[in-house]
């Protein structure tokens, strides 16, 4: 199952946000981010870009930065409920999320926030495997983000195995054509993932190599 951030501006991007709306069928759901979070105020082509992923049923998740747990609990919960009013997200992407335990309180905090918003779904990014206890705080964790060059060595803790793949993501980047990113995540338990071409400061402005072809 694909989980796409496309970071791009549906106006700049019109095809690659076509491809997405296509591969419907395939997305465990896309991440909306119009400016780093949902903005200052609504923006009409996000705003059709959602309603048309909603009327093909993909889950929409709105991108919501913690800043590894020092942004202010009311900033964050401001972005969730500017994504669910503007957006109609049924759910989010928290990103930057810490990975130590004693941080669990505050990302508890977030999740019953978020659920209390009517998030049906919570992603939390840690982008490497944080403590265990961030399971009982979310429907998926994403324990990799990062380039290729680094994804083939991950190695991956053996508490994972005691829970179902439908939990874990890997996000990955800069990955050549025909390498088996897919593949890798199925074989390390994460059965949601995501792999673009793209590298450098700004690799979610490209499309995952599985809906390059999408028609």
């Amino acid at each position: 199952m694909l989980l796409v951030p496309l970071y791009e501006h549906p106006a700049d991007r019109p095809e690659a946000w076509e491809a997405v709306i296509r591969s419907a069928a395939r997305l465990y759901g896309v991440v909306l981010n119009p400016a780093s979070g949902p903005g200052s105020a609504p923006d009409k082509a996000f705003a059709a870009v959602a309603e048309r992923l909603r009327s093909a049923g993909v889950r929409i998740l709105g991108y919501a930065d913690t800043d590894y747990a020092r942004r202010p609990h009311p900033a964050v919960v401001q972005d969730l409920l500017r994504h669910r009013d503007w957006y109609g997200t049924d759910g989010v992407f928290f990103d930057q999320v810490s990975a130590e335990p004693e941080l669990l309180p505050h990302y508890g905090r977030l999740s019953v926030a978020a659920r209390a918003a009517g998030a049906a779904t919570v992603v939390l990014n840690h982008g490497v495997h944080p403590h265990p206890g961030y399971l009982d705080l979310a429907d998926v964790l994403v324990t990799f983000e990062g380039p290729w060059d680094a994804y083939e060595s991950d190695v991956v803790p053996e508490w994972t195995a005691a829970h179902p793949p439908e939990r874990f993501c890997h996000l990955v980047y800069a990955v050549p054509q025909g390498r088996p990113a897919a593949e890798l995540a199925t074989e390390r338990g994460a059965a949601v993932h995501c792999a673009v071409p793209g590298g450098g400061a700004h690799p979610w402005g490209t499309l995952p190599h599985a809906l390059e072809t999408a028609g």
